[in-house]
């Protein structure tokens, strides 16, 4: 039996109208649930997060909803509570949830949408701004091309494999390489690394979608902070919003990698940012 592609809506919200811009570029009829106006059921609800494949607490939106003021920040609360919550304020529910026949994701950022549907994506498919995508692809760390790219910017290769980290390399919808990103998981941190943007591809805001993406994946891996070394590019990373630290700050086990140990120098500066959808 075929399933229905849906997407859960918000037309306020610009991540939701970009998902939903992607799915009518590919010629695809969605059906529009606008879950503020006809909330699910609570059966409904509860399916499609455990069929994303994720807690109802990391399915909890914050900005700009009453999240603070019903204190569900209490890690006490259980995800019946949650969910109570959200069935109440419909609001609180992250968006926009997307169902196909390949399965259910919550679409943050938008670019995860690409994994929920296997049809053409038109070449010069933007952002519905016109601001850049980016479609990532999971290699391995002897990846020749990846190698390349970080041996031509100067950054580390030497533990690629034996760091344990995951990479992407990322090509935007024509299909053209736009760059490449990994990282090394660390419980319930991530250390960033080996962010590149193609040469070619460079002042397109690429970044803005490269990065976001990859902190999406390491969400994906349980990371909740996600940390970087760079003595080239603070400002670009600051502009993604990550933010300085003392080094002191760094958490054992990102002390113990060879990046933050040995291989970066002592003038790069360690940059975190929380991760949340």
């Amino acid at each position: 039996m075929s399933v229905r592609l849906v997407i859960w809506h918000n037309p306020e919200c610009g991540t939701s109208r970009n998902v939903l811009h992607i799915l009518q570029a590919c010629a695809l009829d969605p059906q529009i649930v606008l879950y503020r106006e006809t909330p699910p059921d609570r059966e409904t609800l509860a399916r499609t997060i455990s069929d994303a494949g994720m807690s109802v607490r990391d399915c909890l939106r914050r900005k700009g909803t009453p999240y603070d003021a019903m204190g569900l920040d209490d890690p006490g609360l259980s995800g019946d509570d949650l969910l109570d919550a959200m069935l109440r304020e419909p609001v609180l529910i992250n968006r926009p949830f997307v169902r196909t026949g390949l399965g259910v994701a919550l679409c943050r950022p938008a670019e995860v949408v690409f994994d929920l549907i296997d049809v053409p994506v038109p070449s010069d498919l933007t952002r519905s701004n016109g601001a850049a995508l980016a479609r990532d692809k999971r290699i391995g760390p002897d990846d020749p091309q990846l190698v390349a790219a970080l041996e031509t910017e100067a950054l580390p290769v030497s533990d690629l494999a034996s760091s344990g980290a995951i990479f992407f390399s990322y090509a935007t919808p024509d299909g053209k390489p736009a760059g490449f990103g990994g990282f090394q998981p660390l419980g319930e941190d991530a250390l960033i690394r080996s962010v590149v943007v193609s040469p070619d591809r460079r002042g397109q805001g690429l970044s803005k979608a490269i990065v976001p993406l990859l902190l999406r994946r390491a969400f994906d891996a349980g990371a909740r902070m996600a940390w970087l070394l760079t003595d080239t590019a603070p400002g670009a990373f600051e502009k993604l919003g990550f933010a300085g630290v003392d080094r002191s700050e760094a958490p054992k086990a990102l002390r113990a990698t060879e990046e933050f140990s040995t291989l970066c120098p002592d003038s790069a500066v360690l940059m975190r940012k929380a991760i949340a959808l």
